[in-house]
Order: structure tokens, then C-alpha cells, then sequence
């Protein structure tokens, strides 16, 4: 019997959907539950054909549970060792030498030392930093948040060098990146699957929690969706995320690329919508079983390491002006959301 486990923490509907899901389809000698683990002994096989991870991001021993199981034969979704390489920073890098468009980003060194740090150990740091040029390079208004943080902890909305001053205080001991602010129209949030299945959703990242999800999305041109499509399927392929989120904010008909290190995504039902969350529990389900079923194993190389010799290089997406809208609200079903979403 192969199992199917599910790690999770605070979440309520997603994990229970999926595994009732998958045991739903009746599939002989496979069946889903939620993880159970103790203390663990080293290089012992782990019980599950397939974990899918939705908190060892938030629990270190979570992620070297999942790190020995992957050792010992476990797929993991998404792969811990992927997960724990990536910070935003490098992928902000990553997507600018595959052609996606980013915004103008800097990495900013810690406003106070790390525990155990002092003056002697950053000898190589310059300071104090040309503060004119970085304005210059970045402009405002921009966003100061962590190079590898999530759910918009930290994030600070600067519009002058003396906001980004009284934020830059704010942030501890923290890596975090000043990126330019895009001046968007349209916003997608898009679950990937598989690195096959793409949901773009329209979103307003500047709408209370529970109303981002748009109910009435007006239309959209096609071009500039089977772009966001592209862009996501990309990024996602390069990062080797089997489950993932990447945010668009578009500026001028150009989707620039803001968020896409979301490997453990929100996907309650009360969140994400009725329809959002029917998409997500199928697609996540059906692709558990399919690496369940598989008979070769996940590759542990990470998909961009041929981009680290820095031989290879992608012209930046060039501005286009913005096209004309059809007429039709939803393009496909594939694609994007309809309007019932709660």
C-alpha cells in the first residue's frame, strides 16, 4: 500500500479536502492521511510514498524530516531541498536571466547585526552605503520587504527617503530588498500545478484579506494572459516547484513578475473561494496520485543550476504597449477564474 501524507499546521479545509479527495477516487493500493511522525531515526525509510508539505517552512524539523524522507525514496511537494535553497533575492535574479519581466531591485544589508556579529566581522561591508545612488537606481515610491520572507510580514510601502529611513529602523536584524513600486492596473495571482497547470486569478493585493479575490474581473486581453501564463509555467519549471503561486502586477500591458516563492500557498476555502478552492484541491490531488503512481523518483538537481556559470542569458522583456481587451470576461476555464468566487 502506497500512503499519501499531508504536513500541516494552522490550516483548516485544505488538508482534509485533499485527503478525502484522494481517497475518494478508490484508487487500489493507494490511500491518503495526515502525516504522523515522532522522533526521527536517521536514513530509516520513511512510511510515505508522498508527502505534500504545507509548513516545514515555519518548522525546522519539519524541513530536516522531509530532507531525510526525500533521502530514504519520499517525493516531496514542493522538494525541501529547492525550498531551502531559494530566498526572493535569487529568484528576483532568476527570472530577470529567463526574460520575465521584475522590478528594479536591490538587496540591502541588515540594519542591525545578526546575533554574534560585531563590527570586526563585517570588514568587507561598505559604509556607509551611497544611500543617493540606490534612490536613484530604485526610485519611489518602492517596497522595502524581507529577501526571503512571506505572507507581507515586514513589508514597508516607502514614498520617501525619510519613510524608507523610519521603515529601514523597523527591520532588525533582517535581509531585506527595496524594490520599485509598479504602477498597476491589472493584478493575477496564479496557482501552478504540476508545473502544468496554471489558475490565473484577478486580485487586488490593496483590497482587506478577504476581498482581494476579484468578483467581477472586467476583460482582459488574451495576449497578456497566455503571457502570465508563460511567465508563471517558467518560473515555476526553472525553480522545480510543483506547487507554487506567482504574483503579476501590470504596468503598460508589461506583467512584472513580484511574487513567485510560494511553495506552500494559501488555499483555504474561505480565502481563495469556492471555485478557486475546488480547482486547487483537484489539481493538487490528482498530481499526489500521479507521482504516487510513478515509478521513477524525483530529481534532487536543482532546475537552475545551469544559470549559476552565468554563461547563460536572456534579453529583459521590453516594454509593449498596453492591447485592446476582447469581449469575452473568461478566456478559458484553464485560465482564469470565474466570477463565483466568495
Amino acid at each position: 500500500m502506497k500512503k499519501i501524507g499531508v504536513l500541516f499546521g494552522m490550516e483548516n479545509t485544505f488538508p482534509g479536502a485533499l485527503v478525502e479527495r484522494i481517497n475518494s477516487y478508490g484508487i487500489d493500493g493507494i490511500t491518503a492521511e495526515f502525516v504522523k511522525m515522532g522522533a526521527v531515526e536517521m536514513a530509516k525509510p520513511c512510511p510515505y510514498a508522498v508527502i505534500v508539505d504545507r509548513i516545514s517552512h515555519d518548522m525546522p524539523f519539519y524541513r530536516a524530516y522531509l530532507k531525510n524522507a526525500v533521502l530514504t525514496g519520499t517525493q516531496v511537494i514542493n522538494n525541501p531541498f529547492w525550498w531551502s535553497a531559494d530566498d526572493k533575492f535569487f529568484n528576483y535574479s532568476l527570472a530577470t536571466k529567463l526574460g520575465v519581466a521584475v522590478p528594479r531591485t536591490l538587496l540591502l544589508p541588515h540594519k542591525n547585526f545578526p546575533p554574534e556579529i560585531n563590527e570586526q566581522s563585517v570588514r568587507n561591508l561598505e559604509y556607509p552605503l551611497n544611500w543617493d545612488a540606490i534612490f536613484d537606481h530604485i526610485k519611489f515610491p518602492a517596497f522595502l520587504k524581507p529577501h526571503d520572507g512571506g505572507g507581507w510580514r515586514d513589508v514597508f510601502h516607502v514614498r520617501t527617503p525619510e519613510e524608507f529611513f523610519a521603515a529601514y529602523d523597523q527591520t532588525r536584524d533582517l535581509t531585506m530588498t527595496l524594490q520599485a513600486a509598479v504602477g498597476f492596473k491589472e493584478y493575477f495571482r496564479c496557482y501552478v500545478v504540476g508545473q502544468e497547470d496554471v489558475l490565473i486569478m484577478p486580485y487586488d493585493p490593496r483590497q482587506p484579506h478577504e476581498h482581494r479575490y476579484v468578483l467581477d474581473p472586467p476583460e482582459y486581453d488574451p495576449a497578456l494572459l497566455q503571457r502570465v501564463e508563460a511567465d508563471a509555467l517558467k518560473l515555476c519549471r526553472a525553480l522545480g516547484y510543483d506547487l507554487n503561486t506567482v504574483e503579476f502586477a501590470v504596468e503598460d500591458g508589461v506583467p512584472y513578475a513580484i511574487d513567485f516563492m510560494n511553495p506552500a500557498p494559501d488555499a483555504d476555502r474561505y480565502s481563495v473561494g469556492e471555485t478557486n478552492f475546488e480547482w486547487i484541491v483537484d489539481k493538487v490531488a490528482k498530481l499526489a496520485v500521479k507521482k504516487a503512481k510513478a515509478t521513477t523518483k524525483q530529481s534532487s538537481a536543482f532546475h537552475w543550476s545551469k544559470f549559476l556559470s552565468g554563461d547563460t542569458a536572456v534579453k529583459p522583456a521590453v516594454k509593449k504597449a498596453a492591447t485592446k481587451a476582447v469581449a469575452a470576461k473568461t478566456v478559458t476555464a484553464k485560465t482564469v477564474a470565474t466570477k463565483k468566487v466568495k
